[in-house]
């Protein structure tokens, strides 16, 4: 059971646990603030170009019934289908998903470094590698241009 324990102890406080913890909690914290985005901002705005059209109001009713609205159905019992909030969780996704590419693309810029020119460089004779300011192959002992 000690080792367990201790097991359990080297796992969790290794670095990549940690940065996975913190990457849950603040990608849920985005996962909020992008669900109001679409909710609040992008549907309404998408709803009045569409005709005054909000979304999550956007259902299909498995009866010969017709309702008003999704809660009307659902008192009912009747089984609905909800379109409008699958496109509205698609529309959150896809901002989501940008909005990591944007971020991921810009950690990859940052982390990226000059190349260094090459300290090593082949014998044209026997093709081991030698140091670049060779002037002679240490391996065939034949004189480099």
């Amino acid at each position: 059971m000690k080792n367990f324990i201790k097991d359990f102890k080297e796992f969790a406080i290794r670095g990549n646990v940690i940065d996975l913890a913190i990457g849950v909690v603040v990608g849920g914290a985005f996962s909020g603030i992008t669900t109001s985005l679409v909710q609040n901002i992008i549907n309404p705005i998408l709803g009045l170009f569409i005709g005054k059209i909000d979304f999550a109001n956007l259902f299909i009713a498995l009866s010969t019934r017709h309702f008003a609205s999704i809660d009307e159905a659902k008192a009912a019992g009747v089984q609905v289908i909800t379109y409008g909030v699958f496109l509205n969780t698609v529309i959150n996704f896809v901002i989501t998903a940008f909005a990591i590419f944007v971020l991921i693309r810009q950690i990859n810029k940052l982390h990226k470094t000059k190349e260094l020119p090459p300290s090593v460089k082949k014998c044209q004779f026997c093709f081991k590698e030698i140091p670049i300011e060779a002037t002679k192959c240490a391996f065939c002992t034949s004189e480099l241009k």
